[in-house]
């Protein structure tokens, strides 16, 4: 390497060990924790591990994870793509005793695209009481769309006991929307 030009310390590293100089030998790389995958019910979990975790090397070679939080940061929606999985995810719910929430929307709609993932952020914070879903109503059969009752989009739906609650229709501000499914949520029990 001539001394004009400039490198990364990852790139003198990989030089340093290629002509084993003993200049850069004291060079340590930060290692990477390996982590576990997550899985769950076939949902992906977004862990924000920047805001979440905070990983430093110690002295002696190892590493630490200080301050994980093992709840997620948000959850994907389980997409529904018909009327027998809509069905089977209502009775599955009545039999263990929990609550769905259910985004009716459209891939064309935008207040839905910018709704869906604040609504998987608050699906963390319900997790695993409370199983959140997504329909797309132009991928579903439309006696389904009737069946649950929808006229506009973006439109929210609590289901308990096999039949639809409460709702919320969504065509206002998403941290409104989000406000008004969580005390739909937390309000329960009274309706």
């Amino acid at each position: 390497m001539s001394s004009s030009t400039q490198f990364s310390p990852v790139i003198q590293q990989l030089h340093a060990r290629k002509s084993n100089s003993p200049s850069i030998s004291n060079f340590k790389t930060p290692r990477l924790v390996p982590l576990a995958p997550i899985s769950l019910n076939c949902s992906r979990i977004h862990l924000d591990f920047r805001a979440r975790a905070e990983v430093l090397e110690n002295h002696d070679g190892g590493s630490s994870v200080q301050g994980l939080d093992d709840s997620p940061a948000s959850i994907e929606l389980q997409p529904i793509s018909g009327e027998p999985q809509f069905d089977r995810v209502i009775a599955e719910a009545q039999q263990l005793d929990e609550s769905v929430v259910i985004l009716w929307m459209a891939s064309w709609c935008r207040k839905c695209i910018y709704l869906k993932p604040k609504l998987e952020k608050l699906a963390a914070d319900y997790f695993p009481r409370t199983r959140f879903y997504s329909v797309d109503v132009n991928n579903v059969p439309h006696k389904l769309v009737v069946r649950a009752g929808i006229t506009k989009m973006p439109t929210i739906q609590l289901w308990r006991d096999g039949k639809k609650q409460a709702e919320v229709i969504g065509g206002y501000k998403a941290y409104l929307v989000v406000s008004e499914v969580r005390d739909m949520i937390e309000n329960e029990d009274n309706l």
